[in-house]
């Protein structure tokens, strides 16, 4: 019975590609440097899966930034305005995409987002109604012939046509972006041929499989796949779905005239049944029985009686065993974590410990000896469920006495904005989202005072200076709401948690957000609630320092939950509603100490929804409540600022107005404002912050053209509900970035005012 995985985490155990990556773009490592790394990090990662247990392991998984990108590049699918003559493009220009460029012959990066319902981002491919495309890139064949040459068995690993071309966008009028495939298939067939003989099996991810799809884009699956396996020759070809079960797409997926089809059984358990009885003769079923988005150990013997299950039914030569999904979205290895205590770390299983559970459970479904390894593991299981640690009598009691006034704010919105113009701020003010740059000398302070090599004392003297640096800047960019700049917050999330009961944090439990951006996520292993103040005397340092008004920020529960890796033992929206009250705590102590506008950041509302239709409306409805119950407790003086990013809008624009916030900020630069159509078409009535400046870009952006951003966002917000901000923090760029760049946004800003007062 064959084993597989379906991707691996691509940074390194010490994330050794994200420092070489950045090494790179700062100039001071070459393209063979970088090459040198990449080719040791796939062999190291290759050997890994293979020591655990693993039969084929994935070729293709690895890239400098994103799956995506690549199959962009791979396919010559380059916009225009990166001059990229052939459609074949260099390193550089390859990175020029994912980043963009500032200076005389600047030009925007591709438009980001996230990938399905995780916290990681792709690149979105941009069509032309007229594209055209090739095989311009040979990575993938090269790098799958060097995993020949050190000895595995190889799967290559590369998006679906389908996937590519409906999670693209139109780089300009909108068109049916599916009318391009039957010019792309030729570019794959050529892909396909020139990898058969030299790797067993090719995998295209097709995760779109799992989203509602209507008929006519089903009907295209079986003659895309019918041309690609006549290509194939002697190499297997396997369909990938995960992110959800198939749904009304089962018996499409079914009968794919194909040798594999991969399914999650973590979040499709109800396909098994019916896909045994449906799946084609010749088709064999790989089953995703571990979970690859969660850090929990898996439940072996249920992992095995549904391996079993298909045994009976196909025999095991048509049955393979495999991670729900790609083992990207967990960190690398639970061994280096050795600082963890020893309780909850054994309840835990990541990349390297994953792979062994695959294998685990195949021999344990194929009859071979792997009782001992299955008697350890319920033992583990049953004691994490009974432990003490994970139940709080007295926040059950809290919860269940929640009503329903603790849920809406004591006045509309149109009452409390009459209010809030004693704020005094000026028409379109001006403000950030949170974060300032973190310079070395913040992050070696910080890890300094964590580890016990710096006093507090020290750290602070020092953090108290960084304060004040920042709110000096921000006085002299001229800047209406200012900002602390969090120099003590490692992660928008992990710094709570680090602050809440029900926590655990790991050391090296990197996983990727976005090309060299890694966060590491706290982990939830119990009921959660706020001990003491968290933010309240920071804020307090900042206003002290100001006549002008200084934004409390916080991370919402929502936010907090999708961006954690979450218990699994209990609903997920108790977890966010335990999470909304600690939040809740810390909100209303900074109202008591004065503080008048307060952020509860939520750039994870749309990530969390379900990727089914059926089960949206339940989930945005306990996930707006959570976010209510945390800000509804202010009066109406008090301003509730929000922040989302790198999302689609178009259907959760009621959602989001339920949140009922005062003020929104929303990503909105890449896109040229596009995004605010969702707000026309809602008619959003509440204060809305468009983004003028892509701050995932080192590109500075001119005044004149962020003063356009305006004049569009104009056409659609009214002056006196506009707020000027970036598109999100910016803790990752560099002050002599930030510094203009701000400048000429609140110029912008001033340019549009003088236009509309």
């Amino acid at each position: 019975m064959l084993t597989h995985t379906l991707g691996y985490p691509r940074m390194g155990s010490n994330r050794e590609l994200k420092k070489k990556l950045e090494s790179y773009w700062r100039g001071e490592a070459g393209q063979d440097d970088l090459a040198l790394t990449a080719r040791k990090l796939r062999a190291l990662h290759w050997e890994n899966q293979e020591k655990a247990g693993v039969d084929l392991v994935p070729v293709g998984d690895f890239s400098y930034y994103d799956h995506m990108l690549d199959n962009a590049v791979r396919f010559g699918v380059i916009p225009e305005r990166y001059n990229i003559s052939g459609g074949r493009a260099s390193l550089d220009d390859y990175f020029r995409m994912a980043r963009g460029e500032s200076g005389e012959n600047g030009v925007a990066a591709m438009e980001m987002t996230k990938w399905f319902d995780t916290n990681y981002h792709y690149i979105v491919p941009e069509f032309s109604r007229n594209q055209k495309f090739s095989l311009a890139d040979d990575s993938l064949l090269l790098q799958v012939e060097e995993a020949v040459r050190l000895g595995h068995q190889v799967k290559a690993v590369l998006p679906g046509p389908l996937t590519f071309l409906l999670l693209g966008k139109c780089a300009d009028k909108e068109f049916d972006r599916l009318d391009l495939l039957e010019n792309l298939l030729p570019a794959y067939v050529e892909l396909i041929r020139n990898l058969s003989h030299k790797c067993e099996w090719i995998q295209f991810d097709e995760p779109v499989l799992a989203l509602d799809l209507q008929e006519d884009v089903r009907r295209l699956f079986s003659p895309v796949y019918r041309t690609f396996k006549e290509a194939a020759a002697n190499t297997k070809i396997m369909v990938a779905v995960y992110f959800g079960g198939l749904g009304e797409n089962l018996e499409t997926a079914a009968v794919l005239p194909v040798d594999g089809l991969h399914v999650d059984l973590v979040r499709g358990a109800q396909d098994l049944e019916p896909l045994l009885k449906k799946l084609a003769d010749n088709l064999s079923l790989s089953l995703g029985v571990v979970d690859g988005r969660n850090i929990w150990r898996a439940d072996l013997d249920k992992a095995v009686s549904h391996v079993k299950s298909a045994v009976v039914e196909l025999g095991e030569d048509r049955v393979l065993v495999a991670p729900s999904c790609s083992l990207l979205h967990v960190p690398f290895d639970l061994e280096l974590e050795t600082a963890l205590d020893a309780e909850i770390k054994s309840w835990m299983a990541f990349a390297r410990q994953k792979c062994t559970e695959i294998r685990v459970v195949a021999d344990a479904a194929a009859g071979l000896d792997a009782e001992e390894k299955l008697a350890e593991n319920r033992m583990i299981l049953e004691g994490r469920k009974s432990s003490h640690r994970v139940n709080n009598p007295e926040l059950a009691k809290r919860v269940s006495a929640l009503k329903p006034e603790d849920f809406r704010r004591d006045s509309v919105y149109e009452r409390r904005s009459e209010i809030q113009r004693e704020l005094g701020f000026p028409l379109l003010p001006t403000t950030t989202i949170g974060s300032f740059p973190q310079t070395p000398e913040v992050r070696s302070i910080r890890s300094g005072f964590k580890s016990g090599r710096v006093k507090r004392a020290d750290y602070e003297k020092f953090m108290r200076g960084y304060i004040e640096d920042c709110i000096r800047r921000q006085e002299e960019i001229g800047l209406d709401v200012l900002v602390h700049g969090e120099p003590e917050r490692n992660d928008m999330v992990e710094y709570f948690g680090e602050n809440f009961d029900g926590y655990c944090f790991t050391s090296n439990g990197w996983v990727q957000s976005y090309g060299s951006r890694c966060v590491k996520p706290p982990v939830i292993f119990g009921d959660v609630t706020r001990p003491a103040t968290i933010t309240v005397d920071w804020i307090n340092y900042a206003r002290s320092l100001s006549d002008r008004e200084v934004k409390g920020m916080l991370t919402g529960p929502v936010t907090i939950l999708c961006w954690s890796f979450v218990r699994d033992d209990q609903p997920r929206s108790e977890t966010c509603r335990q999470i909304a009250l600690a939040v809740r705590d810390e909100v209303m102590d900074l109202e008591k100490n004065g503080v008048k506008v307060i952020q509860i950041d939520e750039p994870a509302l749309r990530e969390g929804l379900p990727l089914r239709k059926s089960e949206q409306a339940e989930y945005l409805e306990w996930a707006c409540e959570c976010f209510r119950l945390s800000s509804s407790c202010v009066g109406d003086a008090t301003q509730i600022h929000t922040h989302m990013c790198y999302c689609e809008f178009d259907e959760i624009m009621a959602s989001i107005a339920a949140l009922d916030a005062d003020v929104i900020s929303i990503e909105a630069s890449r896109s040229r404002m596009e995004l605010l159509g969702s707000f026309r078409q809602f008619n959003y009535p509440n204060g809305v912050g468009p983004g003028v400046y892509d701050i995932h870009s080192p590109a500075i952006p001119a005044a004149d053209d962020m003063a356009l951003l305006l004049e569009k966002a104009l056409e659609v917000i009214p002056a006196q509900r506009l707020w000027v901000n970036p598109d999100c923090g910016l803790k990752t760029r560099k002050w002599e970035e930030v510094v203009p760049a701000l400048k000429n946004m609140v110029q912008a800003a001033e340019i549009v005012r003088s236009k509309n007062q």
